[in-house]
């Protein structure tokens, strides 16, 4: 009885029960990590085109003193030009 419990065809068969019992659990398991990996993939991707988009409006902050400039400037020309016309 001792040998045949340890024969080798009965291990492979064991094994072969084991396999068909736990596979479709680590199928789902798998099938929910790659779900998973594609939200926060989308959500890593949201925060980087935000920050992306924080950093170019920081940067943009010379541009927006020019404009501002440039706006002074054509409303003190407009306010002389009233002035000479009165």
């Amino acid at each position: 009885m001792y040998v045949l419990a340890n024969e080798p065809s009965v291990a492979l068969y064991r094994l072969q029960e084991h396999v068909r019992r736990s596979l479709p659990e680590l199928a789902q398991h798998k099938a929910d990590m790659q779900s998973w990996e594609e939200q926060s993939q989308g959500a890593i991707y949201t925060v980087e085109y935000a920050c992306s988009a924080i950093k170019n409006m920081k940067d943009s902050t010379v541009y927006f003193k020019s404009i501002e400039g440039l706006l002074r400037h054509a409303t003190a020309v407009k306010d002389r030009l009233n002035a000479a016309s009165r």
